[in-house]
């Protein structure tokens, strides 16, 4: 297949064209071929078919047109954490064989050069992804593509006329000058070929006609280099053929000697950690089509991004042998006013030669004069501390084979066709790297982790690892320990950070300074967000305006390099940067505005939160009295549900702390309600644990008797995935009592059926049966079938444990048939473990396997951490019953893995009496030994006696020598005094065993 960009977006094979679809399919095929092999992110997508005004179903609409695409060019779109990649062979696309043309041209003899480039040339066939799109996609892909085009045009023209080509010249770009009038390079071109040509008349009418244009719609003449021209023709000078001019023979067109000059400040001997950065710069350095290349390194203050050009510039300073310059713009520097272009035009001119009383006074004639000096020649310039586009625009080098690099704290939106490098901060490894170089080996090493917890401090931030380091340079005696305890003090960190020269707060300040009183407020506030991040919908609350208003004033404070966007929509401070802001907000707001604010925020992501819990599954507590806030994400589904989970899981558990700190239990146990589930699923104990048992505190401190049993409830689920059940039964029984106390029939629900699964576990199966059925009648009388298809898969985990594997299928497909649709999916990959389960039982080993991996499928989709965990141990069973031991022993060990990475110990005896079961059926005894002597002691640990039991019966059956005779007949006299007393199958395996036990030898 081929594609095609240049042009409407287009799929041949075998040279017939193929139906692509409708505008919005061909736009998404498009930006797949433009970045072809990279992400193109659905933000990116939803923006190229939408500008800033995408609809609701926007990201279903992109799926959808990316599942058509596949069906087109099936396995050659990946889907990625933020979008989708193409991938196909780049010389299959037009844009890409056009780009390799150009770039094998730049390195040709001028007659391959010619014939390389009009291949290029040949590959457009009109404007790329004409009739689809958006505003936003002409001026981010479109626009920049076409001036690739008139690169190659010119590029191509020069070469030709090098050659003589000159009616070669005139064919190709007599046509093009009227799409073009305002694009003097082209008339340069075509008048030089037509006078070249003996085609004088032509040449200087082409000349007026341009010049009459520019006149009436601009008010501006032809560039110097055009007057020259026609003056030249006016002269009748007799046209040759051009010489390359070199660096050491100045231009003859110009009335002074060009000085050659390296103005770049000294270079730090201990400059560190930016070695990908330079790579970057190196690449965009490399030629292309002949352009002047225009390179923009971003970032906050203190970013390194000086020192970074700097380092660049004396690496590469041989490419430029006509100079290298270097001028500060005082875009942000205190006390001083950002420079004037014009000014700065000035300083330049004079630096390369030209005498102060031929500098002209007019800006435009400066700018021209510039662009005229540099022309022929290679030169780097970096225009250091830029303040806006603007300022720094009639200062562009544009002569092919120079640079011009900028640094820059703001986006400087309206450079068009530059590369734009973003710095960052430093890692670990680069910032105890600089304290290295500058402090020396030994003095780190002796202190590694106050070193590393100095530049967690300093978030990477290079201008503040700097002052450190500084600072301790000229105080020998000062350890990293004593810098980490000054940092540590309370309003101290900015203070600490200055040295002689240089400060961190005085960088940011620069900043805030050129910030108006709108944009100062939004980032005051900004520094009293609640965890690290904030979502757009959050910045909103915080700020109290409208989303579309947060949006415009968060993207200004990210042009400026004083906010953060990692991914679409998404917000932080660097910690400096928040630590200036919140002092700022702290100095400039009541404590009644701050505290207003920071509720907006805790209050937004309570009402999202409970909306995204109703998505993830039954709630215990679906009750009215919600919190009624302004601000909601809306989420359409179960996988937008888990996204902001996700992506949020740090804030809410400060959203929890930041309730109970303010006295609001209230609010803070509805909080925890709605986020156990996802901590639950996903395996974050850590967080379930700390946000529940702050809870309790708080409940109890203020008698909330709900708050402290929803509380209790999600404790014990948090015991129970832990391992630790007797302190989950006593939990969830005090829970369960509080509930009935109050008449909370949805609330004993939770408790009934979170302890069926924990009786379950410890082997009281009665208990355990009793509270589940419990538990279906009281959904059954409200109503509710996601809770009945809970408790129909909890009764077909226990069924099946009894034995009863017939009834362990009937209840599981009960589940799955009383599941809503909503939930469907999750109660399917439950039931479907336990009718693997079961049919291994039966001896249905085919349909066993099916099931499995089936609920295999479900849980990684869904992301069901715990069920991943049961369903690949169940897997390994299911081998073993095969008799595939090495394909058993791979399923329980991943199992165990998963359980140690989810944090989900509550299997953990389980698994590993399974695994102690294959081995000793693959007759590796020793191994099964030490498996099930584990099982044993976790499980009596636990007081999990159905596990103990199992364990101590398959240990019991070991043979001798690996397991002695007395060791093994107390073994089965224990399994079988708990099976029986349980009332399980087992028992009578044990009694068997003991009796084996009993024969004599023969």
């Amino acid at each position: 297949m081929e594609f095609g960009v240049l042009g409407p977006i287009t799929v041949w094979s075998d040279r017939r064209p193929m139906p692509v679809g409708g505008p919005r399919q061909r736009c998404v095929l498009g930006a797949l071929l433009v970045y072809l092999g990279r992400e193109v992110t659905l933000d990116q997508l939803i923006a190229f078919l939408w500008n800033d005004d995408p609809p609701r179903t926007a990201r279903s609409v992109i799926q959808v047109q990316i599942s058509h695409l596949r069906r087109l060019l099936p396995d050659t779109i990946a889907t990625t954490p933020g979008g989708y990649v193409l991938n196909v062979d780049p010389d299959s696309v037009d844009l890409h064989r056009f780009r390799r043309l150009q770039d094998t041209a730049s390195e040709a003899p001028p007659e391959v050069a010619a014939e390389l480039l009009n291949q290029a040339l040949d590959c457009w066939r009109g404007t790329p992804f004409s009739g689809v799109g958006s505003e936003y996609l002409d001026h981010s892909v479109v626009a920049p593509l076409q001036e690739e085009y008139w690169s190659a045009v010119v590029a191509w023209g020069t070469c030709a006329l090098n050659l003589g080509r000159y009616a070669a010249v005139v064919s190709r770009l007599n046509p093009l000058v009227s799409e073009e009038p305002f694009r003097e390079r082209l008339h340069h071109l075509l008048i030089t070929a037509l006078w070249r040509d003996n085609e004088r008349a032509r040449a200087l009418a082409v000349y007026e006609e341009l010049r009459a244009r520019l006149a009436e719609e601009l008010g501006v003449d032809p560039g110097p280099e055009l007057v020259a021209l026609h003056t030249r023709i006016l002269r009748e000078e007799v046209p040759q053929r051009p010489a390359a001019r070199s660096a050491s023979d100045p231009s003859s067109d110009t009335a002074f000697r060009f000085v050659v000059r390296n103005d770049l400040p000294r270079d730090l001997p201990d400059f560190t950690g930016r070695e990908e950065s330079l790579r970057k710069l190196d690449e965009a350095a490399s030629p292309s089509g002949g352009q002047a290349q225009v390179c923009v390194i971003t970032g906050s203050g203190g970013e390194g991004k000086t020192t970074t050009a700097v380092r660049f510039g004396h690496e590469v300073a041989k490419r430029y042998p006509d100079g290298q310059l270097f001028i500060d713009l005082y875009g942000y520097t205190s006390n001083k006013e950002p420079l004037d272009p014009s000014s700065a035009l000035s300083a330049l001119l004079r630096a390369v030669g030209v005498p102060p009383e031929s500098v002209p006074e007019r800006l435009d004639e400066r700018a021209a004069l510039w662009r005229a000096t540099l022309m022929g020649r290679r030169v780097l310039l970096i225009l250091d501390n830029v303040a806006s586009f603007a300022q720094v625009s009639p200062l562009l080098a544009s002569a092919p084979g120079s640079m011009t690099l900028i640094t820059a704290r703001t986006e400087l939106s309206g450079l068009s066709g530059a590369r734009f490098l973003s710095l960052g901060m430093f890692d670990e490894s680069s910032s105890l790297e600089l304290f290295s170089r500058v402090l020396g080996e030994k003095r780190v090493q002796s202190e590694p982790e106050q070193a590393r917890e100095i530049a967690r401090i300093c978030g990477g931030l290079p201008l503040a690892l700097r002052v450190i380091a500084g600072r301790m340079l000229t105080r020998p005696t000062w350890s990293f320990a004593h810098v980490v305890k000054r940092l540590g003090e309370q309003n101290r960190k900015l203070r600490e950070l200055r040295v002689e020269g240089q400060s961190v707060e005085s960088a940011i300040d620069l900043s805030y300074r050129s910030l108006n009183a709108h944009q100062r407020r939004a980032f005051r506030l900004l520094g009293l967000i609640i965890g690290n991040t904030v979502d757009l919908v959050g910045a909103a609350s915080l700020l109290d305006m409208t989303v579309e208003d947060a949006d415009d004033i968060l993207q200004e404070l990210v042009g400026v390099c004083l906010l953060e966007e990692p991914q679409g929509d998404v917000y932080r401070l660097h910690d400096l940067i928040r630590a200036f802001a919140l002092e700022r907000a702290l100095a400039e707001h009541g404590h009644e505005q701050v505290a207003a604010a920071r509720t907006r925020l805790a209050e937004y992501y309570l009402a999202t939160a409970q909306h995204a819990a109703d998505l993830l599954g039954p709630r215990g507590h679906n009750d009215d009295d919600r919190v009624r806030s302004g601000y909601r994400t809306d989420l359409f589904g179960r996988e937008d549900a888990e996204g902001w989970f996700s992506l949020h899981q740090e804030n809410l558990a400060e959203t929890i702390e930041y309730f109970a700190s303010s006295e609001n239990g209230d609010l803070a146990w509805r909080m925890a309600d709605s986020v156990w589930r996802f901590y639950a699923m996903r395996g974050h104990m850590a967080l379930l644990l700390g946000s529940h048992e702050r809870l309790l505190q708080i409940s109890g401190s203020q008698g909330n008797q709900r708050g402290r049993a929803v509380t209790l409830i999600g404790l014990g689920i948090a015991h129970y995935i832990s391992g630790r059940f007797d302190e989950a039964l006593s939990l969830l029984v005090e829970a369960r009592d509080l509930l009935i106390a109050m008449r909370d029939d949805r609330g004993i629900i939770r408790a009934l059926a979170n302890l069926g699964i924990v009786y379950e576990r410890v082997g009281r199966f009665v208990d355990s049966a009793k509270a589940i059925q419990d538990v279906l009648e009281y959904a059954s009388s409200l109503g509710d079938p996601a809770v009945e298809a809970l408790q129909w898969n909890n009764l077909a985990v226990l069924r099946g444990t009894l034995g009863d594997h017939r009834e362990a299928l009937r209840c599981a497909e009960s589940a799955i048939l009383a599941a809503p649709e909503e939930d469907r999916d999750e109660s399917k990959a439950y039931a479907k473990r336990v009718m693997g389960e079961a049919r291994v039982g039966l001896g249905q080993l085919e349909v066993a396997f099916q099931d499995l991996k089936e609920a295999l499928e479900l849980s990684l989709r869904l992301q069901l951490a715990g069920n991943q965990v049961y369903v690949h141990n169940s897997l390994g069973v299911a081998y073993r019953a095969a008799g595939s031991s090495e394909q058993a022993i791979e399923c329980h060990t991943t199992a165990l893995s998963l359980a140690e990475k989810f944090g989900d110990h509550s299997g953990d005896s389980e698994i590993l009496t399974d695994l102690g079961l294959t081995y000793a059926a693959a007759g590796r005894h020793d191994e099964a030994v030490t498996a099930l002597e584990k099982a044993h002691a976790i499980a009596a640990e636990r007081n999990e006696r159905y596990a103990a039991a199992r364990a101590a019966l398959a240990l019991g059956r070991i043979p001798a020598p690996t397991m002695a005779p007395a060791r093994a007949r107390e073994l089965l006299t224990d399994a079988e005094a708990t099976l029986t007393e349980l009332d399980l199958p087992e028992a009578g395996t044990a009694r068997a065993a003991l009796l084996d036990l009993s024969d004599p030898v023969d």
